[in-house]
């Protein structure tokens, strides 16, 4: 199984309605979280997902720096509850990592990662450079990676 790295407008309708179908599962039904996950960013976002038959397991959003944060950063990851534990979200973050620093120059990546998940980004190298934040209700911290 091999990760696609697909600008916007490279998707296909059945792509998108995976993606948003797998986002809106994990982030808004099993966190139980209300907030507006179509925010204006996917259309300049390059989409990292990974299908297992038709259906996409994992996923990630690469956004160029002035999107979100000033840096690049990656965002909305996510992994099918069917996935998880398999070290997926590991493999997809170390190919996120590759392809923003190979393919789009870059020499930080900035996250905003979900306080339990904290250890799994330090172990791919990426240090807390904020205090505990609410995001959409959710504690959050500011995380780096730095090459």
């Amino acid at each position: 199984m091999k990760f696609t790295f697909k600008h916007f407008s490279e998707l296909s309708t059945d792509e998108l309605y995976g993606i948003l179908q797998l986002r809106a599962e994990i982030f808004v039904v099993e966190q139980d979280c209300v907030y507006n996950d179509i925010d204006g960013l996917d259309k300049d976002a390059v989409h990292q997902f990974l299908k297992k038959g038709n259906k996409i397991v994992a996923y990630s959003r690469l956004l160029k720096p002035g999107t979100r944060f000033p840096d690049y950063s990656i965002g909305r990851v996510v992994v099918d509850q069917s996935e998880r534990g398999t070290g997926l979200g590991i493999r997809m973050m170390e190919e996120a990592k590759a392809y923003i620093l190979k393919n789009m120059g870059a020499t930080k990546i900035k996250i905003s990662a979900q306080k339990y998940l904290r250890k799994f980004y330090e172990n791919l190298g990426f240090v807390v450079i904020t205090d505990e934040y609410l995001e959409d209700g959710i504690p959050h911290f500011g995380m780096l990676y730095t090459n």
